[in-house]
């Protein structure tokens, strides 16, 4: 919390200049995490190149900043794939199910730029359609599924299909098969992505030798988790639901569960010793990752205003959870600082938002001393699957304010 009380005077300042509710945008601490996480890949993995997935947060000002930064990004959709390339990004991986022809066409006309990871075997004809379309060879990948039974089988292949999927490109006439694509989603450690490395290096092992020398990148996905880890709110842990479905309460006062999650430098030595064993045996490609919500969840806070105090205990706030467009603080736990009476005290308070709906809380306690009407307060962490998914439902979404460099210490 001290980064944010240091900084109490911006986000004043920020109140007193616009109307809140706000989205708060802090561009340091965004390139921040992109640093570290560069620095603890690039030191162990040769070749290698970080792309931002922009759903985990579709701000143009988070693309632009990371593209600018020198990174790649990560496109799921033609929205994505046209903000992408208005940043200039020099490096830009399409992928997700589903792609249209139309949304092809796009990547196809920027082929010196984008490169699409096919997710099936009908896209591939998509594709081909695209490259005939704009009389244009293209370069492909595959993304390769890590679940062949439950829901998550809906993206990419099986990897046992592999070699008939090169063969299929290669059948076409105008599509190079060059990469390989995986994703291991809410990561707190690295032990899913060492475990399906090992799979991609058996995948490997069944293509022809040279095919196997025709592939330049391997794309090892996001998922990494911050380092800070999850908090859960008591009734959302596996106990909490299992007494809720008894008809019974967690007891009083009971804490909130971190699960936490692996530094990111434990993410990079375990996977580059993955590659190192499963993958480099076999070729030497370019290695891409789409961190999202490692990198971008510390670069917004939203900032709120208490506008009513219904008793001692709990107050409504300007701005509703259709800010972060779901009932999030339901089950999870993030801190609320107040601003306008700062501390390290845990107050008690039900803080809820101004929707015609009782699903509209934001916590049940507040860094600082109990709020009041007129009282300012921070959530801090709300630039991940947040930013994103934000709604108009009922009231309007909150405007974007960007934060002026820190202060350095004098």
């Amino acid at each position: 919390l001290a980064p944010h009380l240091d900084r109490a005077a911006d986000y004043l300042q920020a109140a007193n200049s616009h109307q809140t509710p706000l989205y708060l945008f802090d561009r340091e601490r965004l390139l921040a995490r992109a640093t570290e996480f560069e620095r603890a890949f690039s030191s162990r993995i040769e070749n290698f190149l970080p792309h931002f997935a922009i759903k985990s947060c579709n701000s143009p000002l988070v693309a632009a900043a990371l593209a600018d930064f020198g990174w790649g990004l990560d496109a799921s959709s033609g929205v994505e794939l046209s903000m992408a390339l208005e940043t200039g990004a020099k490096s830009i991986l399409f992928t997700g199910p589903g792609k249209t022809v139309g949304e092809l066409a796009i990547a196809a006309g920027n082929k010196k730029r984008v490169l699409v990871m096919a997710d099936s075997f009908g896209e591939l004809q998509r594709l081909h359609e695209a490259a005939s379309a704009a009389d244009t060879r293209l370069e492909i990948g595959v993304r390769l599924t890590n679940d062949t039974r439950g829901p998550w089988r809906k993206f990419g292949i099986p990897p046992s299909r592999l070699p008939e999927f090169a063969r299929a490109a290669k059948s076409l006439g105008n599509l190079d098969f060059i990469a390989l694509h995986f994703h291991t989603s809410w990561n707190m450690g690295p032990e899913a992505q060492e475990r399906f490395l090992g799979v991609v290096g058996r995948a490997l092992g069944k293509l022809d030798a040279a095919t196997r020398a025709r592939i330049k990148v391997l794309d090892i996905g996001g998922g990494y988790w911050p380092t800070r880890g999850e908090w859960t709110l008591p009734r959302a842990t596996p106990r909490g639901q299992l007494l809720g479905a008894a008809g019974l309460k967690m007891p009083q006062g009971a804490p909130a569960t971190l699960t936490k999650a692996a530094p990111i430098g434990v993410f990079a030595e375990k996977i580059a010793a993955a590659l190192e064993k499963h993958i480099f045996t076999k070729i030497k490609p370019a290695i891409y990752a789409e961190p999202g919500r490692f990198v971008a969840d510390d670069s917004f806070c939203i900032l709120l205003r208490v506008l009513d105090e219904k008793g001692r205990g709990l107050v409504i706030t300007d701005g509703g959870t259709n800010i972060v467009g779901w009932e999030k603080y339901e089950f999870d736990y993030c801190p609320i600082i107040n601003l306008s009476k700062p501390s390290l005290k845990r107050t008690k308070c039900l803080v809820t938002g101004s929707l015609c709906t009782p699903h509209d809380i934001w916590g049940e306690e507040v860094i600082g001393e109990m709020p009041v009407a007129g009282d300012f307060l921070l959530i801090p962490g709300q630039g991940a699957y947040t930013f994103s998914l934000r709604q108009e439902f009922i009231k309007p979404v909150a405007p974007v304010v960007s934060l002026p460099p820190a202060k350095k210490p004098a």
